[in-house]
């Protein structure tokens, strides 16, 4: 068997996820489908993350094993033209037996778009979260730093994670607008992130830039490790899974 790392795209509008279910339509259930076919036996795949319904990936990694080495250009071909249209393969490279898209990933960055235009963009619906209210850019970029560092994210991880050990490290929280003035884009990197933890930052963030959260409000729920502490969770169609890192 020869293995092989994937980088690969994907919308999620019309995906219940990543991970593969017994009823849904997932990213994983449609590559695995398209690898098996190209393999003639069963193939499975293992990804560097879940992405939940609805989040999309510019840069997600997969790794397999095929039962025979491929020229990689027919490899990446493959899964890009005989994968549905709601799937794209950037780039595939052999990788070393113990090679692990999951576990020897040392860092992600995603990005989180918000349409704050009025009125809303019928063409962003389903790629960007849409928030009607006003907000004041320059309190969310003041509030952004006291999120950078190792931290204890418990008020920042939802209900249904499995997770014990709730400390993670932030090393880049950005807030840029876009040139109309009509999108936030929020970036992100870490060492890994929580349970929908991108999302309840964000929605905590909109809350602060809208007056219902004190700029400073972040270190004290931080502090208190309690998720009631922190702002709503932002919708899903506005995050992205950008890119993941490796030694």
């Amino acid at each position: 068997m020869v293995r092989y790392k994937a980088i690969i795209s994907y919308d999620g509008t019309n995906f219940c996820g990543f991970q593969r279910q017994l009823k849904g339509r997932t990213v994983q259930g449609e590559l695995e489908k398209t690898l098996s076919k190209m393999a003639n036996q069963p193939i499975e795949i293992h990804g560097s993350g879940r992405t939940d319904a609805g989040v999309h990936a510019i840069g997600q990694v997969i790794h397999f094993d095929f039962p025979y080495e491929r020229p990689l250009e027919k490899m990446r071909f493959g899964l890009d033209t005989q994968t549905p249209d709601d799937i794209a393969c950037r780039q595939v490279e052999m990788v070393a037996d113990d090679f692990h898209a999951r576990y020897l990933a040392k860092g992600k960055t995603y990005e989180f778009r918000v349409d704050i235009g009025k009125p809303r963009s019928p063409f962003r619906r389903y790629y960007a979260s849409y928030y009607p209210y006003p907000v004041d850019v320059h309190k969310m970029q003041q509030a952004l730093p006291d999120l950078l560092g190792t931290h204890d994210f418990t008020s920042f991880c939802a209900s249904g994670s499995s997770v014990e050990d709730k400390t993670r490290t932030i090393e880049v929280a950005n807030l840029t607008v876009s040139p109309d003035g009509e999108e936030l884009v929020f970036t992100f990197s870490g060492d890994g992130f929580l349970y929908k933890m991108i999302r309840i930052m964000v929605g905590t963030l909109l809350k602060i830039g809208n007056g219902r959260l004190p700029v400073d409000a972040i270190p004290a729920i931080i502090a208190g490790k309690d998720r009631n502490l922190a702002g709503p969770t932002a919708h899903p169609e506005g995050l992205y899974l950008k890119e993941v890192r490796y030694e």
